[in-house]
């Protein structure tokens, strides 16, 4: 990873989350406090990075108060930061009792160029707006796709995400999205079938001219058909047109990997590291 890139991916990190929330401060950590509706953000790193000559009794104190002030807000005990901005953090919430999964990072070069990919018979692409009708489902669908891992085709299908959907509607989730989408903080595409249910979805948050492509999910009965590659393609695209030059994203499987290689993403030797994250599990 090139030191601009790095530094990119940082600065992301650490502003992305600003436009929805506050910053606390707890000593070498810091917490995103939503301000606004929606899922709950994470503790992590703040400026002053912890570091090896940082003691652990301090930093151990910090994660303490980081998550008491989780709890007062009834929000996950929950960290999310870059390896390489913190190496001693991961021993230290780890020894906290908190299991940490790895992300590894992709990026484009932003002059390479990603054409778009070919989509099944009677499936389209569709920017959604605050009001979509098929927003709901969209919302709901990486519930059903992430909890149904790998690139297998499974038995979820229309029938439950229109459950999950319904779920979301009563919840308020939806209606916490629609002022984001609104905003232009959040831009959403999915793979429509014919009839408008979301068979993919994928989204993005700028930040400058950053972005973190996320979200990227596949109904389980509509597997094997090319349908997050062309999600993936199509967020990359419109973020370029709307201004954003570094793109790149966090995986979890080696195989979704092979598909972003595909696009033209390379290894961007960072990794993110997140602890008890339910967005991001």
């Amino acid at each position: 990873m090139s030191d601009l890139l790095r530094v990119r991916i940082e600065q992301y990190y650490a502003t992305a989350p600003l436009l929805f929330a506050d910053a606390e401060r707890f000593g070498s950590l810091r917490l995103f406090v939503r301000k606004t509706p929606g899922a709950p953000y994470y503790g992590g790193p703040g400026h002053a990075q912890p570091t090896a000559e940082m003691s652990s009794a301090v930093v151990a104190a910090d994660i303490a108060r980081v998550r008491a002030r989780q709890r007062e807000l009834g929000v996950p005990e929950a960290f999310e930061w870059l390896a390489e901005a913190a190496p001693t953090l991961r021993a230290r919430i780890e020894a906290a009792g908190l299991p940490v999964e790895e992300r590894p990072l992709m990026a484009l070069d932003p002059n390479h160029a990603v054409d778009s990919r070919p989509l099944p018979g009677g499936v389209t692409l569709r920017v959604l707006t605050s009001d979509d009708p098929a927003l709901p489902a969209a919302l709901a669908l990486p519930r059903l796709a992430f909890a149904e891992e790998g690139t297998a085709v499974g038995p979820a299908g229309r029938e439950e995400l229109s459950v999950v959907a319904d779920e979301l509607l009563v919840d308020g989730t939806v209606a916490a999205v629609r002022p984001t989408i609104r905003a232009g903080h959040k831009t959403l595409i999915a793979a429509l079938a014919s009839n408008g249910t979301p068979l993919a979805v994928g989204h993005y948050h700028p930040a400058n001219d950053t972005t973190e492509i996320g979200g990227i999910g596949t109904l389980p009965l509509a597997r094997r058909q090319g349908l997050a590659a062309a999600i993936t393609a199509a967020l990359v695209n419109h973020a370029r047109d709307h201004g954003v030059s570094t793109v790149f994203l966090a995986y979890a499987d080696d195989t979704i990997a092979r598909i972003y290689a595909r696009l033209g993403f390379r290894p961007a030797g960072s990794t993110l590291l997140i602890a008890n994250q339910p967005a991001r599990s």
